[in-house]
């Protein structure tokens, strides 16, 4: 697509976002697999029709508000990513013109309420778990109300999990005396530590029981990509300047187990574009992946006993998973190796189920329509399980189950690999 967007206008990501633009040759295959069009219909809601959007805007031609609407409705899944046979970077333009954005757009006082509530809770564990508390008490007024912040206490759980720690070294567990196969740094997360801390000492485990030395670092912060998705750049910089400084470099990975946090450290080069810190940025990212890539990467792995227990697995790819980080086939490798255990695809699994950070509390409607449709295509697969990969998923699917009367549990891919291992849980003989 022909462009007149003058970079240096545009500050340090005004290159890649203009190569973005210039990369789109405006051949529709994104139309197909776009949560928003889908449900929409509308040209301008899709990934296409969202880039000569930005361009305009870029250019000089449009003005940033009328654009926003639009901008504002897109997930960021980045499923038109791997269904575009250009190569459209969509990322090196949707988060940079959101960071750009923030600066012109004009909020209401309701929704500069609501950006403060998400991006002074989310981030920082203890002032979440002090918020989420207080939300519960609050569910009684829920119905007065507007419904963005409605929607923000119909997300929290009814009982919070207790609270849960992490040594700072947690030592392989090795037999007959054989050191460690390798040592990895892992990410704890933010919501994640308050919403399910369990998917935490579950990756632990896991690691430990296949010789894996697990290093907690305790200066480590949020990753970042609560801030960056939705434009808040100067924080997202914030947390990845933390975390550079946070994490040890003596380790053989940088090991996340939430979809968005590793998406979000593998743009930390973006987000740190144009700074004294982008080489550093560059290194660190490089180390990052997924649990479920570095245990496949370990070749053998301890068998997993067979506990008798029959199980269908529904397993939901977390979008930042499949599409931002192209990991699909690990996680489905690890729950196979379980005895007894079939995974069914879900219908639509290229669709979102509407969580993508603080999507369901930004765009509740959207968000609320991709969660049942997706609710309605995991229970036609007659699993007696849920499997993902990202807490914002397991968030969204478990409100949407709930609604629906369902009791099908949605468990952290760890969390089911722990239990097969040690006989706990669904896996219990």
């Amino acid at each position: 697509m022909l462009h007149n967007i003058e970079p240096g206008k545009h500050g340090a990501h005004g290159k890649e976002m203009a190569d973005a633009v210039s990369t789109c040759v405006h051949c529709g295959f994104c139309l197909a697999v776009c949560p928003t069009y889908q449900e929409l219909g509308q040209e301008v809601d899709s990934p296409r029709g969202r880039i000569v959007l930005m361009k305009e805007v870029l250019e000089g031609k449009m003005e940033m508000d009328d654009a926003l609407p639009h901008v504002d409705a897109c997930l960021g899944c980045l499923a038109c990513e791997p269904a575009c046979p250009s190569g459209v970077p969509y990322r090196d333009l949707i988060s940079p013109f959101r960071a750009k954005a923030e600066s012109e757009r004009r909020r209401s006082l309701l929704s500069r309420f609501q950006r403060l509530l998400t991006q002074q809770t989310l981030p920082y564990p203890s002032r979440f778990r002090v918020a989420a508390k207080s939300g519960r008490l609050a569910k009684w007024f829920a119905g007065c109300l507007p419904a963005s912040l409605r929607v923000m206490l119909e997300l929290l759980p009814d009982q919070l999990p207790a609270k849960q720690s992490w040594k700072e070294f947690n030592p392989a567990t090795t037999r007959g005396g054989n050191p460690a196969r390798a040592r990895v740094a892992l990410l704890t997360g933010c919501a994640q530590s308050v919403l399910d801390p369990d998917i935490n000492t579950a990756t632990i485990e896991v690691l430990n029981h296949c010789g894996v030395d697990v290093v907690v670092p305790s200066a480590q912060r949020c990753c970042g990509a609560l801030s960056w998705h939705v434009g808040n750049l100067k924080q997202a910089q914030k947390f990845a300047r933390q975390n550079l400084a946070a994490f040890p470099g003596d380790v053989d990975a940088i090991v996340t187990n939430a979809a968005g946090c590793g998406s979000g450290m593998d743009e930390y080069p973006l987000m740190l574009a144009g700074t004294p810190d982008e080489e550093k940025a560059k290194a660190f990212s490089s180390q990052v992946c997924d649990v479920s890539v570095f245990l496949r990467g370990l070749g053998d792995l301890p068998e997993v006993p067979d506990s008798g227990v029959v199980s269908t697995i529904a397993y939901h790819d977390a979008c930042h998973l499949a599409n931002a980080q192209g990991v699909k086939s690990e996680p489905r490798e690890l729950l196979r190796r379980i005895p007894g255990v079939t995974l069914a695809e879900i219908a639509d699994s290229h669709l979102c189920c509407g969580s993508a950070g603080t999507y369901n509390v930004d765009q509740p409607e959207v968000a609320a329509q991709l969660g049942k449709q997706k609710t309605r295509n995991v229970l036609a697969t007659n699993a007696n399980l849920v499997a993902t990969g990202n807490i914002g998923c397991m968030t969204q699917l478990k409100t949407h189950l709930a609604a629906s009367d369902s009791p099908l549990p949605v468990l952290h891919t760890m969390q089911i690999l722990r239990d097969a291992y040690f006989g706990q849980g669904a896996f219990k003989a």
